[in-house]
C-alpha cells in the first residue's frame, strides 16, 4: 500500500468527487417569521422549536427564528402592559 510521495505509490480505485453540502434554511424558522403576522402563539412556538433545531444541525435560519420570536413577543407584552392597566384603573376605582 504505502504513502503518497514515496516510490511505489497507487492509487487504490479512481478519485472521489468531495462535495460540500450547502447549509439549507431552516423550514420551521420560515413557517415561523409568516405565521407570527397570521397567529402569533404558534409562531413564538415554532420560532423557539426553530431555534432549538439550528442549534442541533447547523442549518441556518437563526435571524429567522430570532425575527419571529422578536415580532410574536411584542403583541404579548403590548398586552399584559394593557391589561396590569386596566386592572390597576379597577383596583382605584376609577370610572
Amino acid at each position: 500500500m504505502g504513502y503518497p510521495n514515496r516510490p511505489g505509490w497507487q492509487p487504490q480505485g479512481p478519485p472521489r468527487a468531495v462535495y460540500a453540502s450547502a447549509s439549507s434554511t431552516n423550514e420551521l424558522a420560515i413557517a415561523a417569521l409568516i405565521l407570527v403576522f397570521v397567529f402569533f402563539p404558534l409562531g413564538i412556538i415554532l420560532g423557539h422549536i426553530a431555534r432549538g433545531q439550528i442549534k442541533r444541525t447547523g442549518q441556518s435560519g437563526r435571524g429567522l427564528a430570532t425575527a419571529a420570536l422578536v415580532i410574536g413577543y411584542l403583541p404579548l407584552v403590548i398586552m399584559v402592559v394593557i391589561f396590569v392597566f386596566a386592572a390597576i384603573l379597577v383596583a382605584l376605582g376609577v370610572k
